[in-house]
């Protein structure tokens, strides 16, 4: 699946959302942050397992990231993202140390 300039910027404005560094993100899907980086700026191509990983880390859809269409319902993510922003520095740290924990785990309970 070729990575495009628009599809590389949606990926870093959701990333962004969720308060993720590349270096994270990268992590979370299992690629390097420089490849990352690629993928962000329409450099690189990815996998289509490397898509999927992409969207299932940043809660959105398949059409919104290739297409650019809208989701239809994003009050949940919002939802996510109020609470978190509710939160203390060290409680975000924490969070975050959760999620890296808990989305291998997620990922292999969807397959």
């Amino acid at each position: 699946m070729a990575s495009r300039p628009d599809m590389g910027s949606r990926i870093v404005e959701e990333r962004k959302k969720m308060n993720l560094t590349r270096e994270t993100l990268a992590e979370m899907i299992g690629v390097s942050a420089y490849y990352m980086g690629q993928i962000e700026r329409g450099q690189r191509n990815m996998s289509f397992e490397t898509l999927i990983k992409l969207t299932d880390c940043l809660c959105i859809s398949l059409d919104y990231l290739v297409k650019g269409e809208t989701p239809n319902n994003n009050t949940q993510i919002d939802e996510f993202i109020d609470l978190i922003a509710k939160l203390k520095p060290k409680d975000k740290e924490l969070l975050l140390d959760l999620l890296k924990a808990a989305m291998p785990h997620l990922i292999e309970y969807k397959k």
